[in-house]
């Protein structure tokens, strides 16, 4: 007679349950994702379901490969936020295949190779978006303007885009806001020469510009990440940190060289920041659980999406800052540990008072 499994202590009660939390999670993502389904038409929606469903399927089969409950585990809702997360970061003309290359690395490699859910080194969904851009540039660069799903392409043609590579559609192709800064700071433009050509604030906020999902609707993530807070899924203290650490040294740089560099609302309103700062930095697996370990977490992610942002190759830098910061903590988690009871920060025994206020 085999043991029982167990998945916890049996005295352990709490609301915050992995299937819980994954579904909260995805409740706030919902509104961010609807929106940008509904602007970029059915495209999006057929690529967005295929990236999931693959997720789900890849999660069973490695389940089923390594022997363990497989109706248990694949119903925990992380396999699917997994997969809607790198469903966020994917063009959404993209072909049907990217979608379940992403799911692949997302599930097989990023997870379940490190021995599967709260194993994982690195952030699944950020695993397939770098691999995905190293080996697919095209693919992963290529943006179409927001147009509606009553004014873009039909149920058929839409059809034949994500499962046939059809480029028989009349929509607008058009760069993201990062990445049109990108290439005309370097063909030497000025900032107040781009700025101009850029849609306005309240539309990069909103989300009417070209991007993936995860660039879309700032305001709608924001309000995600508020409620995850609010819930108390997720502490402040990340976001927080990501977006300061970006404003600062954005709005510090723009003030040195303003015609050099982008001002900070145009960082926090434009590519991934806000589902960085508040979806995936925030990950329980591969972030702190320290205060102080997730502000150095935080910021560290911060100044290396700025860095990569305005020095590096890619236009946006969310997916190899968290990266680089996922593969340091614990490198932050061995130095910024929280006191032991009776001990000192050291680990050195406190010093026992004797009943007659003495010291032992």
């Amino acid at each position: 007679m085999t043991a029982p499994l167990i998945i916890s202590g049996p005295h352990t009660h709490t609301l915050f349950t992995v299937s819980r939390t994954m579904l909260t999670v995805s409740a706030a993502l919902a509104p961010a994702t609807v929106f940008g389904l509904w602007q970029f038409g059915w495209p999006a929606i057929f690529l967005f379901l295929v990236t999931v469903v693959s997720a789900w399927l890849f999660e069973v089969l490695c389940l089923w490969i390594a022997g363990k409950p497989v109706a248990r585990f694949a119903g925990d809702g992380s396999a699917i936020l997994s997969g809607w997360l790198v469903a966020m970061t994917l063009p959404p003309y993209a072909p049907w295949w990217v979608g379940v290359l992403g799911a692949g690395i997302a599930i097989v490699i990023a997870k379940h190779l490190f021995g599967g859910l709260g194993q994982n080194l690195f952030n699944p969904a950020m695993v397939a978006r770098a691999m995905l851009l190293i080996a697919l540039p095209v693919h992963m660069t290529t943006w179409v303007a927001p147009v509606g799903l009553l004014d873009g392409p039909g149920f058929l043609d839409s059809l034949s885009i994500t499962f046939a590579g059809s480029t028989a559609y009349d929509t607008i192709s058009g760069a993201s806001t990062l990445s049109h800064i990108k290439s005309q700071i370097g063909a030497g433009a000025t900032m107040s020469q781009i700025l101009p050509d850029l849609a306005d604030l309240e539309a990069r906020f909103l989300g009417f510009v070209p991007g993936s999902l995860g660039e879309t609707s700032a305001a709608l993530l924001l309000l995600g990440g508020v409620a995850l807070m609010a819930l108390r899924i997720i502490t402040p203290v990340i976001p927080l940190a990501v977006l300061g650490t970006i404003a600062a040294l954005s709005g510090f740089c723009s003030f040195l060289a303003p015609d050099r560099f982008p001002p900070p609302i145009l960082h926090l309103t434009a590519g991934s920041t806000m589902l960085c700062a508040f979806f995936i930095a925030t990950d329980y697996v591969t972030s702190p659980v320290t205060a102080v370990g997730k502000l150095v977490y935080g910021v560290a992610i911060g100044a290396l999406v700025f860095v990569i942002r305005t020095w590096g190759s890619f236009p946006e830098g969310v997916a190899f800052a968290v990266l680089l910061m996922n593969a340091c903590t614990p490198l932050i988690e061995t130095y910024v540990r929280p006191r032991v009871f009776g001990r000192t920060r050291t680990g050195k025994p406190l010093p026992v008072k004797s009943p007659k206020g003495g010291r032992k």
